[in-house]
């Protein structure tokens, strides 16, 4: 028997694919509480993956985009090491509970093994309760050494 999830491909988007993974993005900023705006969506992604100042991989299904995540790269100056931000994730809600997630995220650790990464880290909405199970059920684990900080400019 095969599970849906054997059936996700999982491709690293080129500046050529925006047009396919723009519309996801915007709905992922929808999702936290950002007006939509496809066309800014369209630019920002173009821009980061043009420059190679991020990675974004996206899982399709019988033709359909069904998620997205995106990483961009930092440097660990107390590891001395490269990282990963896992800045984005996103699924569509056709493509929820078929795995479409956990691949998605097993290629982003792939990817930060291949990079000679010493690690990945992400931040997500403390009510995102869905997605901190996934994290957490992968291997991921709180951070309860620092504390987050943002400065507005």
């Amino acid at each position: 028997m095969y599970s849906e999830a054997l059936q996700i491909e999982i491709l690293q988007a080129t500046p050529a694919d925006v047009g396919v993974v723009a519309p996801l993005f915007d709905a992922y900023r929808q999702f936290y509480k950002r007006a939509s705006n496809q066309e800014a969506a369209r630019r920002f992604l173009f821009a980061r993956l043009s420059r190679g100042e991020s990675v974004l991989f996206y899982a399709q299904q019988d033709g359909t985009v069904s998620g997205f995540v995106h990483l961009y790269p930092v440097f660990s100056s107390l590891n001395l090491a490269r990282q990963w931000i896992l800045s984005d994730l996103f699924v569509t809600p056709e493509g929820r509970r078929k795995g479409v997630g956990q691949a998605l995220m097993h290629q982003a650790r792939k990817f930060a093994e291949s990079t000679q990464a010493d690690g990945l880290m992400l931040e997500t909405a403390t009510d995102n309760h869905t997605a901190q199970r996934l994290y957490e059920r992968l291997g991921w684990k709180r951070d309860e050494e620092f504390y987050r900080y943002f400065l507005s400019v």
